[in-house]
């Protein structure tokens, strides 16, 4: 029971304080669930991230999700969704209720217009810190770079974009498969 409160109180303070939707929450996620807790490690995050990513719904409720069952199963899963969820919830709950006070109020969208680069610098950190820990080869740097550029300039669907990139990172594993297959047999 204390291990399940232990992924609530993650994910709650994860949801509370954290603004700018789940790549915004990629840092926090990372220093609490890899760093802090030890419940994945680097390579299992980068994997979670994918697997949250291309599963229908929000990225950092799907993080959670995956978490919560990695380790604690079905009621971790559970767990970790209703701490993510709940902070979002209550917050939303709260401002519906005044919300006509705060739709016209320039304090609060400049506070947004204020807090947008940082939300872009949130999102870059993490994956600068992961490209790093995983060791990504130049080639696949520069594959993200033309990816975004393509989704922001181009207007190509983000979906065609990871089906794509999928393609070339199959092929890559079986380009470099065969080379060391053929090594392998050049030794021996």
């Amino acid at each position: 029971m204390q291990e399940l409160w232990r992924i609530f109180l993650t994910f709650f303070k994860i949801g509370m304080f954290t603004l700018g939707g789940g790549y915004a929450m990629l840092p926090l996620i990372q220093r609490e669930v890899v760093e802090k807790s030890k419940w994945v490690d680097n390579r299992e995050f980068i994997e979670l991230l994918a697997l949250a990513q291309t599963s229908p719904g929000p990225m950092a409720i799907n993080a959670a999700v995956f978490v919560g069952y990695k380790h604690r199963g079905i009621v971790g899963s559970l767990t970790a969704c209703l701490g993510m969820t709940l902070p979002s919830f209550l917050i939303i709950l709260i401002i519906a209720m005044y919300l006509a006070s705060f739709r016209e109020n320039q304090y609060v969208e400049s506070f947004f217009k204020g807090i947008r680069p940082a939300v872009v610098a949130l999102i870059a950190a993490p994956l600068c810190g992961l490209g790093k820990a995983i060791k990504i080869a130049w080639w696949g740097v520069l594959l993200a770079a033309l990816i975004a550029i393509a989704i922001a300039y181009a207007g190509i669907s983000p979906a065609i974009m990871v089906v794509i990139a999928a393609l070339i990172g199959l092929f890559s594993g079986m380009i470099r498969k065969k080379s060391r297959e053929k090594k392998d047999a050049a030794i021996s």
